[in-house]
């Protein structure tokens, strides 16, 4: 369940995780102030975000939205900045299961896998990257715009991994783009959500990928701005 995701510029401390008994109680998109209390029983897992970055809380206990730490308070990180940090393997274990020990993790929020079927957020329409985590073999890759059937075959050289989204294919809020790979049978599907560029901090980022149903983004922003775990009161 997601709750209703307000305006993020307030900087209040968000829910973007949650897993237990008490997981209604906090829902995805939840906004916490700075006085309140986090209570959790035995088997709850939350994990929040400020501006500081994501704290995973894990009950029985009590706890506080609020943390000190050197980075100051009223921090705020652009897409660019967040997309130069590499995710902290294992930052948000028990809510978001860690990939198998010899999975490829994608090294930017806003490379578009194109061997996954997941909703995308991208932030600039006009420079998207693609990403393969394979990138040993010489290959062809067809994307499919779903709605017109328009099609443009892109090839990936040994031991690529990045390419340029084709200039050909447009990127528009809700467009959906088929994947089919040379030899394979199974295809992946993209469907695009619109961020804009501009961006309030780690919650409006959050917010937005919360909103908008970018869960594979969502996973690495968290785990990419972790913290430290914080005891209970």
């Amino acid at each position: 369940m997601i709750a209703s995701v307000g305006t993020a510029a307030s900087a209040a401390t968000l829910v973007v995780r949650s897993s237990g008994p008490s997981a209604k109680a906090y829902p995805a998109g939840k906004q916490l102030a700075d006085n309140s209390q986090i209570a959790l029983r035995a088997g709850d897992q939350v994990v929040i975000l400020d501006s500081k970055g994501t704290r995973t809380l894990k009950g029985p206990g009590t706890f506080s939205p609020t943390v000190s730490s050197n980075q100051a308070s009223d921090s705020r990180e652009t897409f660019a900045q967040v997309s130069s940090r590499r995710a902290r393997p294992g930052a948000t274990r028990g809510v978001t299961p860690p990939p198998a020990p010899t999975a490829v993790r994608n090294p930017n929020i806003w490379f578009v896998d194109v061997e996954r079927s997941a909703t995308v957020c991208v932030a600039d329409p006009t420079a998207i990257t693609m990403w393969r985590a394979n990138g040993g073999e010489a290959t062809s890759a067809t994307l499919t715009d779903a709605g017109s059937g328009k099609s443009e075959v892109v090839q990936w050289s040994i031991g690529q991994s990045q390419k340029p989204w084709p200039a050909s294919l447009p990127v528009t809020e809700g467009a959906r783009y088929k994947v089919s790979w040379q030899g394979q049978n199974a295809q992946s599907e993209l469907r695009f959500a619109l961020m804009g560029a501009n961006t309030a901090g780690l919650e409006d980022m959050a917010s937005k990928l919360i909103t908008k149903g970018c869960d594979a983004q969502l996973d690495l922003l968290i785990e990419t701005v972790a913290i430290p775990d914080s005891p209970a009161s």
